[in-house]
């Protein structure tokens, strides 16, 4: 990716945030059922493939999606050099900022989430946001190679409605890990049979990684309209 290049997002599909930095929306052809904030991972930009997929198909299932970037990441693309994620501290204001940008720009239930990284610091500001939903998608339960280390105190009292789209052999918290952990009622999990932390599966399993992506998507759009249901909401 060069500097400054959004990879395979059409100039119609973002606008400028802040500090030049750029948000992605993809848009469902009619009226959009809600808003989902999405966040990156710790080490892809908002634009990479897994990224741009999943985005594509909840918009293809009504939803408008708003891809975000981190400061250090936008500043990845514009100078080129890698950074390691800001302190948790500086990511979570960030969130904020976020969140009250598009609340600005739209009208409706917002739901917000990320990939790995990008959803553990949303689920720590979710509560405090009052949104309407919470996706995860590979939610990152402890550090890579590090199971007696969870991060996931917070889940147990977590008060937002949450999905967690998880592959069953996640090396940040497969499906027997996660078994023994104390999760909030909220908290809903889909698993992903064979699949890693980018929800790819194992060739033998006979699942093919868009095959997956289609069906994390399928039960994020559905498990969402089941929430706005129960909170008699509806689109914007």
């Amino acid at each position: 990716m060069g500097k400054g290049q959004l990879a395979g997002i059409d100039p119609d599909q973002y606008t400028h945030f802040a500090k030049g930095h750029s948000v992605c929306w993809d848009r469902p052809a009619g009226a959009a059922s809600a808003t989902l904030l999405l966040a990156h991972g710790a080490g892809a930009p908002m634009d990479s493939p897994f990224m741009a997929g999943i985005a594509a198909r909840l918009a293809a299932r009504g939803l408008a999606v708003c891809r975000f970037e981190f400061d250090y990441m936008a500043e990845r693309r514009l100078s080129g050099r890698r950074r390691p994620p800001s302190p948790a501290a500086r990511l979570l204001e960030e969130w904020r900022q976020r969140v009250a940008w598009v609340r600005q720009q739209t009208t409706g239930p917002l739901a917000i989430g990320g990939k790995s990284m990008g959803g553990r610091m949303t689920s720590l500001v979710a509560d405090e946001l009052e949104v309407q939903a919470l996706v995860c998608l590979g939610y990152p339960f402890h550090p890579a190679g590090k199971p007696d280390k969870p991060r996931v105190a917070h889940l147990a009292g977590l008060r937002t409605p949450t999905l967690i789209v998880q592959g069953e052999r996640d090396a940040l918290g497969d499906r027997p890990t996660v078994a023994g952990y104390a999760l909030s009622p909220q908290v809903e999990v889909h698993w992903l049979a064979a699949a890693d932390h980018d929800l790819k599966p194992l060739k033998r399993s006979g699942f093919s990684h868009e095959q997956h992506l289609d069906s994390a998507a399928d039960c994020i759009g559905a498990w969402l309209q089941r929430q706005l249901a129960a909170a008699g909401q509806s689109g914007s």
